[in-house]
């Protein structure tokens, strides 16, 4: 669910330019997909916002979704 939800922001993030059932489908990174730094800044503001915890925008986590949603959910779980 929680993979699904970042897929989401991921794709709000991107003003719609990447679909969430691509983003689930890729085999490749973020980056590799056409996520810019814009769209991850905006990503980074609206997880935070949601979640309710930091997120560190020079992580390596944030080159997959899969990534993203370990080290989320590693942050959540520590609460």
């Amino acid at each position: 669910m929680l993979r699904e939800r970042l897929a989401e922001l991921v794709s709000q993030a991107s003003d719609g330019e990447l679909a969430v059932a691509d983003i689930l489908a890729a085999d490749s990174g973020l980056p590799a997909l056409g996520v810019t730094s814009l769209t991850y800044l905006r990503l980074i503001d609206a997880i935070e916002s949601e979640f309710g915890c930091d997120i560190d925008l020079d992580g390596p986590f944030l080159d997959t979704l899969d990534g993203l949603a370990d080290h989320l959910t590693r942050q959540l779980d520590g609460r």
